[in-house]
């Protein structure tokens, strides 16, 4: 056979294995299109209509008017918006690092087996699935309320204590805290998950060594489980920051007294639907956007210097 009928031989198999590779294609398209739908119908759509608006006077009722950057200058003197900023800030600052604390420290207790592990895992799963929820909001305000099972507490101990801890403007804001600690359980699962993968050879070498679990726990456990805690401290501050449900309710949707409940998210809704200044409220929803987007730059940015892979 010539040269030339092999190349016309190649170019014929080649023809047919694109004809072939086509239908895969199709078929790909077929299964991702719901997706690009609702992607294009529900998030960049209105993503794109919410960042138009941030430019605009918006009230719901008549066409926005556009006015530039006067919702962005607004910002600058808007003491409610501060007082939003430090409440969230300090929210963030104190839960995060609390909750994954809490988290790290039953997934070691866990991981050390037990009797009905099971159970205890779904346990301590189920505050997460919970936390977020209005009864849970509810019930929390009725806790650390004047006549609430924590004043209870305090009786039984001895401490004579009527104060409403959710209307203290010095208390009201921790109290929210101690309930984003309390749903540890989702970071709890996956650092078990990341615990279960660190091999127990390096353990086992270390105890012959005569190290003692605390220079085990800071000197493999740590450094093996830095990606994990990576990944969850990411989430975390990703979704503090988007708290809403708990101030919402245990604040009455005022911000409790002196504001001192007053979340970032809580401020937001109270200019979109409560004030109806929708366009400040797009503004102020696209300045939540570059914080958090910020917040996890500086992450990754950071992670160089304490996140250790394998390689």
């Amino acid at each position: 056979m010539s040269l030339a009928e092999l190349q016309k031989l190649s170019t014929r198999s080649g023809g047919a294995r694109v004809k072939q590779e086509t239908p895969d294609n199709k078929a790909a398209l077929f299964f991702l299109g719901p997706w690009l739908v609702g992607a294009v119908a529900l998030t960049i759509g209105p993503m794109a209509a919410s960042l138009y608006l941030a430019f605009t006077d918006y009230n719901l009722l008549q066409d926005p008017r556009w006015i530039g950057l006067a919702n962005f200058e607004r910002m600058l003197e808007d003491d409610r918006l501060h007082k939003s900023i430090e409440v969230t800030f300090t929210y963030v600052a104190f839960g995060v690092p609390a909750q994954l604390a809490v988290a790290l420290l039953l997934a070691i207790a866990l991981d050390r087996g037990m009797r009905g592990l099971p159970f205890y895992r779904s346990a301590f799963y189920l505050p997460s699935l919970l936390g977020a929820s209005v009864a849970i909001a509810v019930l929390w305000r009725l806790i650390f309320g004047s006549e609430g099972l924590f004043n209870s507490i305090l009786g039984t101990l001895g401490i004579d204590s009527s104060t409403s801890w959710i209307a203290n403007p010095d208390t009201a804001l921790w109290t929210i805290v101690m309930l984003h600690v309390w749903t540890f359980g989702s970071p709890m699962v996956i650092f078990l998950a990341g615990l279960r993968q660190i091999p127990r050879e390096y353990y086992e070498a270390a105890s012959t060594d005569g190290a003692s679990p605390l220079r085990q726990f800071r000197s493999i456990t740590l450094p093996l489980l830095t990606p994990i805690i990576f990944f969850n401290l990411v989430l975390a501050i990703i979704n503090s920051f988007q708290a809403f449900t708990q101030a919402f309710v245990v604040s009455g949707g005022t911000g409790g007294p002196s504001d001192s409940t007053l979340f970032y998210t809580l401020y937001l809704y109270q200019e979109g639907f409560g004030a109806f200044r929708m366009g400040y409220a797009s503004a102020l929803a696209w300045l939540l956007v570059v914080i958090v987007g910020a917040f996890t730059v500086i992450n990754f940015w950071a992670s160089r210097f304490w996140v250790h892979y394998d390689d």
